[in-house]
């Protein structure tokens, strides 16, 4: 069997068999769950106020449509996703230094650069999924309380947005494996992701945020409007994954793990 499919059908048994995984599915449900409330709520305010879902003084701004849900699940993945999908990626990369198995894993025999590899697919695979997860229980969620605007033309815009959203979010995870090798664990690249999140926060407030990675994919999904980002603003979380993935490698090529 190829060493790179190896290494990756044994991360994702690891994966597979932890509890943080599933743990994190039923943590991410949340996400379509509240948007599905805000939107229930919206579309019938006197039944949630009657219910005790909302005081009477008690205002949710938007409306209940479809457009408008498609957005708030975007930003949802987009700034919960940054956490979540770090918490995968610090596990992945960061359990072995935890679980005093490094050894047993650089002694296998496969190349580091296969090792790595392999790390960062499963991550991306976990991370994936874990969004279509969300989007499939959002759209089901949006049918269930029978939001009104929907068409082949906004299906089409909502997920679209979804997806590239995800995939941006989950392209900033390649610098949290680096801080998970650099620090031997979970805690350095925890600590780096509640970071980011408190820096983008702050850069977007002065309104530089389309220039700093960790708050491209929120301003994306339309979490402030129309933000202006273009394909150049893209580039830069491009470019960030993959300076986090060609640095992860280099430094296990030359790390010294005794």
């Amino acid at each position: 069997m190829n060493p790179i499919i190896s290494a990756l059908l044994t991360e994702v048994y690891k994966l597979r068999k932890s509890k943080m995984i599933w743990i994190t599915f039923l943590a991410f449900s949340l996400a379509p769950f509240i948007g599905g409330l805000f939107m229930f709520i919206l579309k019938n305010p006197e039944l949630a106020e009657s219910a005790g879902l909302i005081g009477t003084k008690a205002q949710i701004a938007g409306e209940a449509t479809w457009p408008s849900y498609f957005g708030l699940l975007s930003q949802m993945i987009a700034v919960g996703g940054i956490l979540i999908f770090g918490f995968v990626t610090s596990w992945v990369f960061g359990r072995e230094y935890t679980d005093r198995t490094i050894k047993d894993l650089i002694a296998l025999p496969f190349p580091r650069s296969t090792i790595i590899a392999a790390k960062f697919l499963t991550a991306f695979i976990a991370n994936m999924l874990l969004s279509i997860y969300v989007m499939v229980i959002g759209i089901l969620i949006g049918h269930f309380i029978t939001l009104p605007g929907w068409s082949s033309a906004i299906f089409t815009e909502g997920v679209m947005t979804l997806i590239v959203t995800a995939l941006l979010t989950v392209m900033l995870s390649t610098p949290v494996a680096l801080f998970a090798c650099l620090g031997r664990g979970y805690l350095a690249p925890l600590g780096f992701v509640v970071g980011m999140v408190v820096f983008s926060q702050i850069i977007a407030a002065l309104g530089y945020g389309a220039y700093f990675p960790w708050a491209i994919p929120a301003l994306y999904s339309g979490i402030s409007g129309d933000a202006g980002i273009g394909l150049g603003h893209l580039g830069i979380v491009v470019f960030t994954s993959i300076l986090g993935l060609v640095v992860t490698f280099q430094w296990w090529r030359l790390a010294d793990h005794t």
